[in-house]
């Protein structure tokens, strides 16, 4: 892939050289060598950046309670805000239940989850989950993980 991006800087710088009436033949074959080698490792990778920024990012959205019942496979777009904004610290389970719905499992009296989906990434297999805490029967902490 670098030698196909080479090539092509190379070309393209030659041709530019030329119509810049750069030197001799000679020297804007050199120039233009240079430039190829020096640019073309520089677009790999701004390539391979491109591609991973693109793989991994996803929008955040603010909850939406519609959105969240609605659209089970794209709850991680919400989680962001569920959990910055502490919108569920200080509720009962009761209160939980009836903002984020029946559909969560339970380890014990005192941890129950969410699944969010599956968030989009590079090698991401695992669907994410919302865990929340309980303490004295109030939520003392919400946090994200993969399962």
């Amino acid at each position: 892939m670098v030698i196909i991006i080479a090539c092509i800087v190379y070309y393209i710088s030659k041709l530019i050289l030329k119509r810049l009436n750069f030197g001799t033949s000679k020297k804007r074959k050199i120039v233009a060598l240079i430039s190829s080698i020096i640019l073309s490792p520089l677009i790999y990778l701004g390539i391979i950046y491109m591609m991973l920024f693109t793989i991994s990012y996803y929008p955040s959205n603010d909850f939406d309670k519609i959105k969240w019942d609605t659209n089970k496979a794209e709850r991680y777009k919400m989680s962001e805000d569920i959990i910055e904004s502490e919108i569920l610290i200080g509720k009962t389970k009761t209160e939980i239940i009836q903002l984020l719905g029946n559909d969560f499992y339970s380890y014990n009296n005192n941890h129950i989850a969410y699944e969010l989906g599956f968030v989009p990434g590079l090698f991401n297999i695992d669907i994410d989950v919302l865990d929340i805490y309980f303490e004295n029967e109030k939520v003392i902490k919400v946090s994200q993980h993969s399962s």
